[in-house]
């Protein structure tokens, strides 16, 4: 393993405590938001795998032995200490509220409080609870289906990527009907957010009187999000659910009910962390079906097949891209020395198509025998508490839009966001039927 530092992206010390013991020497930095451009950059990441560097002023693992040993050990790799994204930016620089919820959140605590907070969403997280979602979530993929029908040819973001986890989000927390579309309008924002700041991190943010306007829509947008979160679940605490929301409204940390920051926190958690991947593998997997044909028309013969198929779309796609902890102690992985405060960043995407582990882990094989070992949701006690909701997701929408719309596919002009921290997909043509 090796470290590097990058002096336009200054996220961690310049001199470690210990030197590496194979310098990276490499060319592509992960710090630059234009290289995930196609994608998570697969080829890099190979080249690192090979090398075990560093980048960006921290700790890169890119072997899965690497991330599980890192993913398992939160006594010694602490998310608490600095949160779990490389950067948080300067204090000035950062929303104000944005900022706070995000570091106030439960992704970004160690026990005993990641536990206590944890434990009061699990109810809605079970396989018997899951078991109580499916009838709704079939309901409304078919429903998707049935808008996209005549079309023949659409954006499959807009129309179902981008939908159907908003939707399955507000069932699980109790959202009531009219207030559902607030949910796509604050995403919109969130993203248009992450888009900003890749670009200005990449040079190339122009302020003109446009961005002005759209930055002032955003802050009332951000604003708002954060309102109607308190405001209900305030009201789930005088007035609890059997939902999600009065679940986190009703969570409590050493016998005393959250703070407000921390009821942001929570609500920024599930706001985005309920939609954005699960939005991404729905995307990301038609292009994969798109690009190796055999395998589609092998799971549209055997339908019997989707469940491992699923491991093995979220192995490829990997939406998370990478999460962050810090040392809490001197400590070794992989035969490099890393010092006491420094980052250590797991990039998912990379351990997930580790050939020691996966045999042609570039090629997608939807038999492929231990595709259920990814690592996506990461591992240990952060282990992503709704997988098994993504699961069903993804399972439901392929299940039905294969058999209805064999020939669909990826139509070319994927449009991806310059964003280092997620896989995400902003625009995916597909066609089918005539216009295929």
């Amino acid at each position: 393993m090796q470290l590097i530092s990058d002096t336009a992206n200054p996220t961690g010390p310049e001199t470690p405590k210990f030197a590496p013991v194979h310098p990276w020497t490499g060319e592509g930095s992960l710090g630059d938001p234009r290289a995930f451009l196609n994608g998570p950059p697969n080829d890099l990441f190979a080249r690192m795998r090979a090398a075990s560097p560093g980048d960006g002023g921290a700790w890169v693992l890119t072997r899965y032995e690497d991330v599980m040993r890192v993913n398992g050990d939160p006594e010694t790799f602490s998310s608490q200490r600095g949160g779990i994204l490389i950067s948080n930016g300067s204090p000035e620089t950062r929303h104000p509220q944005l900022g706070r919820a995000t570091l106030d959140a439960m992704i970004n605590m160690d026990a005993p409080n990641h536990l206590q907070l944890r434990r009061e969403h699990m109810p809605f997280f079970t396989a018997r609870y899951i078991e109580t979602l499916k009838a709704r979530v079939k309901a409304e993929v078919t429903r998707l289906l049935d808008e996209m029908a005549p079309m023949g040819e659409c954006d499959l973001v807009e129309a179902l990527s981008s939908r159907l986890p908003l939707f399955t989000l507000c069932e699980i927390l109790g959202v009531p009907e009219p207030d559902r579309p607030k949910f796509l309008k604050w995403m919109h924002y969130l993203e248009l957010a992450g888009n900003a700041a890749a670009d200005q991190g990449a040079g190339t943010l122009e302020i003109t009187p446009e961005l002005m306007t759209l930055i002032g829509e955003f802050n009332g947008a951000v604003a708002e999000m954060f309102e109607y979160g308190r405001t209900m679940l305030h009201k789930r605490r005088a007035d609890p659910q059997a939902d999600l929301m009065s679940a986190i409204a009703r969570a409590q940390l050493d016998g005393e009910m959250l703070a407000d920051e921390f009821l942001d926190g929570s609500w920024l958690l599930i706001v985005f962390a309920g939609n954005d991947t699960t939005r991404n593998t729905i995307s990301g997997t038609m292009k994969l079906l798109t690009e190796f044909p055999l395998q589609k028309a092998k799971l549209i013969a055997q339908p019997s097949l989707m469940r491992g198929a699923v491991d093995e779309f979220i192995r490829m796609v990997s939406p998370v891209i990478y999460m962050r902890r810090t040392a809490t102690r001197d400590v070794e992985i992989g035969g490099q020395m890393i010092g006491e405060g420094e980052k250590v960043v797991m990039y998912y995407g990379a351990a997930n198509r580790d050939p020691a582990v996966f045999e042609n882990p570039d090629t997608l094989d939807i038999q492929r025998p231990n595709a259920d070992k990814h690592i996506a949701f990461g591992f240990g006690p952060h282990v992503c508490i709704g997988k098994q909701v993504a699961r069903l997701q993804l399972e439901e929408v392929y299940t039905q839009l294969l058999a209805r719309f064999p020939d669909m596919r990826y139509a070319g002009g994927i449009d991806v966001a310059p964003n280092n921290f997620v896989f995400a997909i902003r625009k995916l043509p597909v066609v089918w039927g005539e216009a295929a």
